[in-house]
């Protein structure tokens, strides 16, 4: 088979749509990561370091938006997670999932789309399921490898209380 320019070009194209992809995954892995507790905190990982300076982190919908607003760039962000993150007494458990993913590569820019399944526990013994739609935009970091968040919205779909059962480990 002769490569041509063109079939070179559009298969450089390609390649590079599909590392962008892989990036922005390990971005909102890395995210969800850092935002459970206990939190297993990723080697030299911030949350700081997921955003670009002027990222927006954004709560949308009749739930989220009046609770979180429209927070710009990494101090407004980090003040806002912290609140929820230890130190803070907030949450004994807190894990994520993600689902339904969807990112689309357009050249600099990406946009992901997930349904978040977030099993809570608080401190106070409640616990809870939520559901959201999370709409996040990435561009590319400096260093070629990375994508970085400037946009993060997230809108609560349902929620729902649950019975969490504490056991004790198996010897």
């Amino acid at each position: 088979m002769n490569a041509t320019p063109a079939t070179l070009a559009m298969l450089t194209e390609r390649l590079a749509a599909l590392d962008a992809e892989s990036a922005v995954r390990r971005t909102m892995a890395r995210y969800m990561a850092l935002c459970d507790v206990p939190c297993s905190a990723l080697e030299g990982e911030s949350l700081a370091a997921l955003f670009t300076a002027d990222a927006i982190w954004e709560g949308i919908g009749p739930q989220y938006a009046s609770k979180f607003g429209r927070l710009t760039g990494h101090s407004e962000i980090l003040t806002m997670l912290t609140r929820y993150l230890p130190p803070s007494p907030h949450f004994s458990v807190n894990v994520h999932f993600l689902t339904s993913e969807t990112i689309d590569v357009r050249g600099a820019n990406a946009k992901g789309r997930w349904i978040m399944l977030q099993a809570s526990s608080y401190v106070d013994a409640q616990a809870e399921l939520i559901a959201a739609r999370l709409e996040v935009d990435f561009a590319p970091a400096c260093n070629g490898r990375d994508w970085l968040i400037t946009h993060f919205r997230t809108e609560r779909l349902f929620d729902a209380p649950w019975q969490v059962n504490a056991r004790k480990p198996q010897t």
